[in-house]
This record gives structure tokens, C-alpha cells and sequence, in this order.
């Protein structure tokens, strides 16, 4: 019996909150039941009306220098990463959200 990547399905775990003071630093976690494909993990900063920014792609390459405090960890087709905000500030207060991408029986799956 094979299965078919829409039916394999794929879990993204992240903490619903993360409390820090400002100045601190952040570590936001990221857990997928399943390694990713060749560097396929994305962080996401989505602020209330407006559409998700891409900040780190690729496990941790900074897509622009406006998040110059922002950093991605972890490693090629793992399951555990993390972003981590440096010296976090007031307008940091966002929705974060890691994309990861699997290949599954030459598939690519995407999840968030």
C-alpha cells in the first residue's frame, strides 16, 4: 500500500505564547514529526491586519536587514528549530509563524 502525501500529513508544533521583557531575548520553538526537505524551514512575523513577512528562510538566512536581530537555528532535515529575537522591543509583538517543507514520495508537502 503506498501512501500519498496528502494523506501522510505532516505536524508543526509551536508554542501558543512567549513572554519576554523588553531587551530580552526571545527563542520561539519550532517541532515537526518529520525532517524537513534540504533546508525547507521558513519563519514567518505576521502583525494584526496585515500579511505574514518572511524573516528567515531557509533555516537561517535573513531575508532583509529590517530584521537584523532576528535569527534562525537548527539543522538541514531536522525536526527542532528555533527563531530568536535579540533584544526584543515593543513593536516585536506579533504572530510568528515556521513553514517546513518534506518531500514525501518525491512530493513536496508544505505546512504551517
Amino acid at each position: 500500500m503506498l501512501l500519498s502525501a496528502a494523506s501522510r500529513g505532516i505536524t508543526v508544533t509551536q508554542p501558543e505564547v512567549v513572554t519576554v521583557s523588553e531587551g530580552r531575548d526571545a527563542t520561539i520553538e519550532c517541532k515537526t514529526d518529520a525532517g524537513i526537505f534540504s533546508y525547507g524551514l521558513a519563519w514567518y512575523q505576521q502583525k494584526p491586519g496585515e500579511t505574514p513577512k518572511l524573516i528567515i528562510y531557509s533555516v537561517d538566512e535573513l531575508n532583509d536587514e529590517s530584521f537584523s536581530r532576528f535569527s534562525g537555528n537548527g539543522e538541514s532535515e531536522g525536526t527542532d528549530f528555533t527563531l530568536t529575537i535579540s533584544g526584543v522591543q515593543t513593536e516585536d509583538a506579533a504572530h510568528y509563524y515556521c513553514q517546513s517543507v518534506h518531500e514525501i514520495n518525491t512530493d513536496y508537502v508544505f505546512t504551517q
